[in-house]
């Protein structure tokens, strides 16, 4: 960077964080400023705790808030996460946990409000009146907010999950218990397009 050479692609997070420390302590922008353009090439891209950790750390806000939306397909709880967040200035990662949490709480929040089944946990059938349980709908919900929490992207609940958990098949699957009604107590299809919308309206970068 220095002497004019070609600057070789960076390929490990380790190479920028010992870049990085060189060129803050000797006062070198310019190393600085290459280091942010490399940071978004692959392979580097592929690992938004580190790109994170980097960017908070040199106060680069666009590529801070491209990797906590990046983040949002770990699990940032896991063991193997540990190292990385420990590295991060506490407002950092509060802003990241901050940023996951609301997710869950945010779909949390909006499957208990209208127009998804609220209220008590018994129920009448809209067709018959007969006496119904929700229970079916309770643990579907149950099943999306803690997927949720491992991996707040979403994408595994609106992709896989509500078609394919046993929960969800379950809940699709529940009638109405009077056999002389039988009717099927949830729209599968409008179901699923609200809890996408729900998803899809919610905080993706911090």
């Amino acid at each position: 960077m220095i002497c004019g050479l070609p600057i070789n692609p960076l390929t490990s997070y380790d190479e920028v964080d010992t870049l990085l420390f060189a060129a803050e302590k000797y006062e070198m922008p310019g190393p600085v400023s290459l280091i942010r353009v490399l940071l978004m090439t692959p392979p580097l891209l592929d690992q938004p705790l580190r790109l994170y950790a980097a960017a908070t750390r040199c106060g680069w806000e666009e590529e801070a808030k491209r990797a906590s939306a990046q983040s949002l397909a770990l699990n940032i709880y896991a063991p193997e996460h540990q190292p990385t967040l420990r590295k991060l200035r506490t407002g950092a990662v509060l802003d990241l946990i901050n940023l996951h949490r609301d997710r869950r709480e945010g779909i949390r929040k909006r499957l208990d409000e209208q127009p998804f089944v609220t209220g008590s946990t018994m129920a009448s059938c809209p067709r018959c009146r007969w006496g119904i349980d929700h229970h079916t709908w309770r643990e579907l919900k149950y099943k999306v907010v803690m997927e949720m929490d491992v991996r707040p992207l979403g994408d595994t609940v609106v992709d896989v999950g509500l078609t394919e958990w046993p929960e969800a098949i379950a809940c699709w699957d529940a009638k109405c218990p009077n056999t002389e009604c039988t009717c099927v107590l949830y729209d599968k299809v409008e179901t699923l397009r609200l809890i996408r919308d729900c998803i899809d309206s919610l905080p993706k970068t911090t």
